[in-house]
């Protein structure tokens, strides 16, 4: 209002001068409409840039706040997005979290296999698929086989061995072959062994050895032999003759004996490449406690500490420490839930935690988190 109001008699000034000037003067009406009508124009010039300048100044002033503004709301804007985008990520992995955790472990059915089937062996192939050869069926020794394919589910048949074989041994040798050997079948003790071949789906015959056994051990050791040990032999003779099989050649060689003869004994591959040989039955129906070490290197087997029970039909596992945990069994015809710990550092054994259930003829797993799988068995 003040603006305008100093303009208003800026112009009124100039008009009284103008008519001031005029008086003194004969000029023609129409040149004095005319002049007034410049200075008329001229005053609306004057206003328009006042107005202008003023408007022109009144934003310089406002222009910080503006920029100000401006950027307050751009700053605002991204950080609403990065709180968006923080809270989708936390709800995503909150979900995929809640989905593995509420996963619920359980047992279900798979594929049946072609044959009814006991005292059998199984094999993991380096292919993934699983062998499962000879047996006891309904009424006869099995020699007939079969893979499992984890990828569907199903069983298939795959090449006979050339003996009816249970209470066998299986081993996967380095070349990826499987080396059944010895076992009982149609009334006869067998010192026998064949070899599977993976890629062709055939048994082949291979050198046999010294000792017909069953109830024996097969343990695959470090150099690719593989070592027998004890068993039953022809007339229920109990065996502490132990043999190293050799892929290259496909002969057998008899190694040093254990101190003690036994069948239905476990046999572990120590980290340091030595045999270890716990429990079982000796000669006379013994029951044992005694433990026992094979070394390679020098073909010899020396006395290791004893077990604090004696103990057959139980399961012996490899731990990732490098101890050895041994679990269950029969003793004196009553299945036991203790378990013991073996250390190839001390070569003593301790007791450690109880099992839940008495177990013998159970079979165990370990798994790739360091625990120990129990299943089924006697109680």
């Amino acid at each position: 209002m003040s603006d305008w109001s100093t303009t208003e008699t800026h112009l009124s000034h100039h008009q009284s001068l103008s008519k001031g000037t005029n008086e003194n003067k004969i000029v023609p009406n129409d040149s004095w409409v005319v002049d007034v009508n410049q200075h008329h124009s001229n005053d609306q010039n004057n206003r328009r840039w006042i107005l202008s300048s003023k408007l022109s100044g009144y934003c310089t002033s406002l222009s910080p706040f503006l920029h100000g503004l401006v950027l307050g709301v751009v700053v605002a804007g991204l950080i609403l997005a990065v709180i968006i985008a923080l809270w989708l990520t936390e709800n995503t992995t909150s979900t995929t979290s809640t989905t593995t955790t509420t996963a619920i472990p359980g047992w279900s059915i798979t594929g049946n296999m072609n044959y009814g089937r006991s005292y059998h062996t199984a094999s993991v192939l380096s292919n993934g698929q699983v062998l499962v050869a000879g047996g006891y069926g309904s009424s006869l020794y099995l020699n007939s086989a079969e893979l499992y394919d984890p990828s569907t589910g199903m069983w298939t048949i795959t090449g006979n061995m050339s003996y009816a074989r249970s209470y066998h041994t299986a081993s996967v040798l380095s070349n990826g072959q499987v080396l059944v050997a010895g076992g009982f079948g149609s009334s006869l003790y067998l010192n026998s062994a064949e070899l599977y071949d993976p890629s062709t789906g055939i048994w082949t015959i291979t050198g046999n050895m010294s000792y017909a056994r069953y109830y024996h051990t097969a343990s695959v050791l470090s150099n690719g032999q593989v070592l027998v040990a004890g068993g039953i032999r022809n007339g229920g003779l109990y065996l502490n003759t132990a043999e190293l099989y050799d892929p290259s050649t496909g002969m057998w060689t008899i190694t040093g004996n254990m101190s003690y003869t036994r069948y239905l004994h476990t046999a572990s591959v120590l980290s340091n490449g030595q045999v270890l040989v716990a429990g079982g039955i000796r000669s006379g129906g013994l029951y044992l406690n005694t433990a026992e070490l094979y070394n390679p290197s020098t073909g010899v087997w020396t006395i290791t500490g004893n077990m604090s029970y004696i103990r057959h039909y139980h399961t012996a596992s490899m731990l990732s420490n490098g101890q050895v945990l041994v679990a269950g069994g029969l003793q004196s015809g009553l299945s036991l839930n203790s378990a013991e710990l073996y250390d190839p550092s001390t070569r003593v054994w301790t007791i450690t935690f109880s099992m839940n259930y008495n177990r013998s003829y159970h079979r165990v797993a370990t798994l790739t988190n360091g625990k120990v799988l129990v299943t089924g068995g006697l109680g």
